[in-house]
């Protein structure tokens, strides 16, 4: 194993095309047999679905309007969300997702002002904020290596449409689990330092790790440094 700074001798990288057609074929898989629910995107149950968009919430200054994207959004379980914890603040969403079936589900419950779904791979837009949960958890079928490639090239995109910055959570591994575990061929498992110091060194960025809400998983909240944030947009009507 490598980690995320570098890979083994001989390793060829899969494209990320053919990385994003698998995804795509599990999570439409998994919402045509679990449908609208928190299964539906691989989630155990909307609480702890619901805990974790707490922490991903975390990164966004609500006292005033902005916009976010919602990245791997799924049938858009984060816009009720939004609706509920932040009532008196104007949020202008996009939903971005790989699947064209969760896409469907997601604009059939909640298209509206403001509120508009896309199917795509990153952002067509620029927003203040991105906010991404569990995308990067399930490795569908690819080396490690290669699944690492994918992540980085995801918060690259992130980081790149987000004027103020972005927020993304990992299963958690402590470094004597990081081989050996059974579900490792699913499941992808990280610590906080790997993510951390890709975020500062390679986009610059600050980076808080939130870890303490009781799931095995850590939250990361990637800002860009004061020098480098770009100003908000005005709100969209």
């Amino acid at each position: 194993m490598s980690g995320a700074a570098g890979h083994v001798v001989g390793y060829e990288a899969p494209s990320l095309d053919a990385i994003c057609s698998d995804v795509d074929a599990y999570y439409t898989a998994c919402v045509a047999r679990h449908g609208a629910t928190p299964r539906g995107v691989d989630w155990s149950c909307e609480a702890t679905q619901g805990l974790r968009f707490v922490q991903l919430m975390k990164l966004c200054d609500a006292s005033a309007p902005f916009s976010l994207n919602d990245i791997g959004c799924g049938y858009g379980a984060l816009v009720p969300f939004l609706a509920a914890r932040f009532p008196s603040c104007v949020i202008d969403y996009l939903g971005v997702d790989l699947s064209r079936a969760m896409i469907g589900r997601a604009r059939r419950r909640f298209s509206g002002p403001q509120r508009r779904f896309v199917v795509a791979a990153e952002s067509p837009r620029m927003a203040d904020y991105s906010v991404a949960s569990g995308i990067m958890n399930v490795n569908v079928g690819y080396s490690r290596d290669a699944w690492e490639d994918y992540v980085k090239a995801m918060l690259q995109r992130m980081f790149a449409t987000s004027r103020r910055g972005f927020s993304v959570n990992f299963m958690r591994a402590a470094d004597d689990e990081m081989d050996g575990d059974p579900a490792a061929a699913r499941l992808y498992r990280t610590t906080p330092d790997v993510w951390t110091a890709y975020c500062e060194h390679d986009l610059a960025a600050q980076v808080e790790v939130i870890g303490n809400y009781g799931m095995k998983e850590f939250t990361l909240l990637v800002r860009r440094r004061p020098e480098a944030a770009w100003p908000m947009a005005a709100p969209s009507h």
